[in-house]
């Protein structure tokens, strides 16, 4: 009989350990007692499951990154483009999501993949390309309704990249092109403007002062003397040389 208790005792005592399990900070620990679920969820730290009766299911509770595979996208403007989207997620009721989805990563992928589709064919390219947080924040607010009954959090979404065909990248790149050289040449009239502004206020000033425009030869005599120029150029008056036309004139009209 002794031997026997001995026995007894090791077994018990190898129950007990191999019940023994132990669960890190940010896991836990969701319990079946003869098929019904536990009213909490087990853990951090030591806990205690006796098999067969227990059944224990793990779930983490660290944020997850979830990548949504590439999607066939026809925006509102027809135009035809591969998206694809990272989502961020973390379990913050483990009970439901064991017990209310049979796997919550693949079910929110699937939901992630479907609002992808119908968020982003409702919008034009041009306010995709431009207002990304925009429609990241709807996408984000559409999962969480749908997770929110499987105790999951979608925390962030981010539409991570946007490929366009060919034929669109062509087009913008002329788009682009085109934009540059209106500006280019707008800034360059606005620039004949002021400029054609700035000599008709100069030929007012010389207009009213004779003075000024002889002293503006000088200085011009004087800046061509700097550079070490063997040629001098004498500006003449254009009203000179048409009171000269005048006087041949004359003279060719009196024989």
């Amino acid at each position: 009989m002794g031997g026997l208790g001995l026995v007894v005792f090791v077994i018990i005592g190898i129950y007990l350990l191999a019940s023994i399990k132990i669960l890190t900070e940010y896991e836990r620990g969701v319990i079946f007692r003869l098929g019904h679920l536990l009213d909490q969820p087990k853990g951090p730290g030591v806990i205690l499951v006796f098999a067969p009766i227990d059944r224990i299911v793990r779930v983490s509770m660290r944020q997850e990154a979830l990548e949504v595979p590439p999607q066939d996208i026809i925006t509102r403007d027809n135009v035809t483009l591969k998206v694809n989207a990272v989502i961020f997620m973390r379990v913050i009721e483990p009970r439901k999501a064991i017990v209310e989805v049979a796997n919550y990563l693949y079910q929110t992928s699937q939901f992630a993949q479907t609002t992808l589709r119908s968020v982003l064919g409702e919008v034009e390219l041009d306010e995709l390309l431009a207002h990304r947080d925009k429609l990241n924040t709807r996408i984000q607010s559409i999962l969480d309704q749908h997770t929110a009954p499987w105790g999951v959090k979608v925390v962030n979404v981010e539409v991570k990249q946007v490929d366009l065909p060919e034929t669109m990248l062509r087009a913008m790149a002329k788009q682009a092109e085109a934009e540059r050289e209106k500006r280019s040449k707008i800034i360059h009239a606005e620039g004949e403007f002021a400029a054609a502004q700035r000599l008709t206020d100069a030929a007012n000033v010389l207009a009213t002062n004779p003075t000024a425009l002889q002293l503006r030869y000088l200085q011009t005599l004087t800046e061509i003397g700097v550079e070490k120029n063997t040629t001098i150029v004498f500006p003449i008056p254009i009203d000179i040389i048409s009171g000269l036309t005048k006087l041949l004139e004359k003279d060719n009209a009196k024989p």
